[in-house]
């Protein structure tokens, strides 16, 4: 059996695949951890995983700064921000802070998110054997498209931060700290990439697992009861997006459905501090909850309303639900375009769409079957990559 110690940075989605295939490691026998910052990292790892807690890289204030400032990026500059104000300063704290962990837990790998760099600069310095886990396809399709200035931008940011840790320029110049020359695990699948091309193109040892999803927190109950089988059912949720965009999203969300709920019962995840109000006083045919047990639902659901966030994407698309999309910043966009191109959803503009714009692209996606077509084509793909299952295979195979 082998040690496997995985590395996350603070980002709640970015956890949830790294869990998932932990979990299913620890069933197959081996010793693992996971580390990270105990802040965010701690309430979505399950008693059953070890947490390795990393000292707290900014305090909540700073965290919160950080995060006001990124919501009001959008395009290059959101990239850009990223990269300079939140990555490259995390990855520089997290390679001093591995160390200690890294000696002390003596892994036979170390599996690092793909924004972890830091994590991928130690491994890379000290002749680890390491595996990135990209909890997003963005990385693998065109991400940066006309804005070649921008990709280049990055690399430029990633060669700078590996010669100020003291990597010889030649070795900076060769290695992408993004992707292991050994193993990439890239949840998602190749059909919703932009061309069966960019496939054959990928770094090598990239492997596409589908969907990260698996082990979680205990979920949440969740009225069962309540669902109707006449009726097509749709949930919306937001991930973590700004109260404020979220909350006016989700209320014209609400309004929309609940003018279909002759036909449509809804599901809206509202965490607490958004629409307060809504869950007192839903409308017929709407449930308001702040949390749901979104894997156990996907089953029953006709369709799925979201920002774009990979995680929610891959585990409607491999269950065959197709989607609405309302991207906002990051990797949305580019998620948004796979599944409009792939046919299995429809996009909508997350700061402008109204009531009626949220009612048509909704009964589009329910009325038409080319959409549900696509995704039922889609969650083929998702099956076959294996999901968490394939994740840990692959991982073995590199245990010594």
């Amino acid at each position: 059996m082998g040690r496997i110690l995985f590395v996350v940075p603070p980002l709640a989605g970015h956890v949830y695949p790294a869990v998932a295939i932990a979990g299913e490691l620890v069933e197959r026998g081996h010793e693992v951890a996971i580390t990270g910052h105990a802040s965010v990292v701690r309430p979505l790892v399950p008693a059953s995983l070890r947490l390795i807690e990393l000292p707290e890289a900014i305090t909540s204030g700073e965290r919160t700064e950080i995060e006001e400032k990124s919501r009001r990026q959008r395009g290059p500059s959101s990239i850009k921000f990223l990269w300079e104000d939140f990555l490259v300063p995390l990855g520089a704290v997290m390679a001093t802070d591995l160390e200690p962990v890294v000696d002390d837990f003596r892994p036979d790998v170390l599996v690092v998110d793909q924004q972890a760099i830091g994590a991928a600069l130690l491994a890379r310095r000290r002749r680890l054997r390491w595996v990135t886990l990209a909890t997003t396809s963005a990385e693998f399709d065109n991400p940066y498209g006309v804005m070649a200035a921008v990709g280049q931008w990055v690399d430029d940011r990633l060669r700078e931060f590996q010669l100020a840790a003291g990597v010889p320029a030649e070795e900076a110049a060769g290695g992408d700290l993004r992707f292991s020359d050994q193993l990439t695990l890239v949840c998602s699948v190749p059909a919703l990439l932009r061309t069966p091309e960019a496939a054959e193109t990928l770094p090598p040892g990239t492997v596409f697992i589908g969907s990260g999803a698996g082990l979680r927190q205990p979920q949440p109950d969740f009225p069962w009861s309540w669902l109707d089988p006449a009726r097509a059912k749709v949930l919306v949720s937001l991930g973590t997006v700004t109260r404020e965009a979220g909350g006016r999203f989700l209320r014209v969300a609400t309004e929309a459905l609940a003018g279909m709920s002759d036909r449509v019962q809804t599901v809206i995840v509202a965490p607490p501090g958004i629409v307060d109000d809504l869950a007192a006083a839903a409308p017929a045919g709407v449930l308001v909850r702040d949390k749901v047990p979104q894997l156990e639902l996907m089953s029953h659901l006709s369709a799925v309303v979201c920002h774009g966030g990979n995680n929610t994407v891959c585990e409607a698309l491999s269950q065959g639900v197709p989607l609405v999309i309302a991207p906002v910043r990051d990797d949305q966009p580019l998620i948004a375009e796979q599944v409009t191109r792939a046919g299995a959803g429809v996009r909508v503009r997350f700061g402008l769409v109204n009531a009626a714009g949220v009612a048509a692209a909704v009964g589009s996606v329910l009325g038409d079957s080319a959409y549900q077509t696509a995704a039922q084509r889609l969650q083929g793909d998702f099956a076959a990559a294996g999901g968490v299952a394939a994740g840990a295979a692959y991982l073995e195979k590199l245990l010594p």
